[in-house]
């Protein structure tokens, strides 16, 4: 027969390639992400974690306190070590914000809420 049919383009499930990529620390995250909307593939918001995605695909999304833009390079196999996980995407994320100053030590803190504390029973 003549007509046989190619195989279509490998594709992966959103959820699983974020969590497999190493984004979210679990594939129930991940998906929860993408259900409730934080996530843009191609520039379109999405909420179905099961949504195919493909090499060549652009995804927009928060991962902590950061604004992740990754280009999808490869699809994965396996959750694995963070060097394989890496190789799976070229990031074109902004930079992040600096800090504006040195971060509080643990004495600096506990003298903040010291501070908090006072001004709030004085009222």
């Amino acid at each position: 027969m003549t007509g046989q049919s190619e195989d279509p383009a490998p594709k992966q499930r959103l959820d699983k390639w974020l969590w497999q990529a190493r984004f979210y620390k679990t594939r129930t995250l991940a998906a929860r992400t993408v259900s409730d909307g934080r996530v843009r593939v191609n520039g379109e918001k999405v909420g179905k974690p099961a949504l195919p995605v493909v090499p060549g695909d652009t995804l927009t999304f928060t991962a902590g306190d950061r604004i992740r833009v990754v280009e999808i390079v490869a699809l994965a196999v396996r959750r694995g070590p963070a060097s394989e996980a890496q190789a799976l995407y070229t990031d074109h994320s902004p930079k992040p914000v600096p800090r504006v100053g040195p971060r509080p030590t643990g004495r600096d803190r506990r003298r903040m809420d010291a501070a908090r504390d006072d001004e709030t029973h004085r009222q």
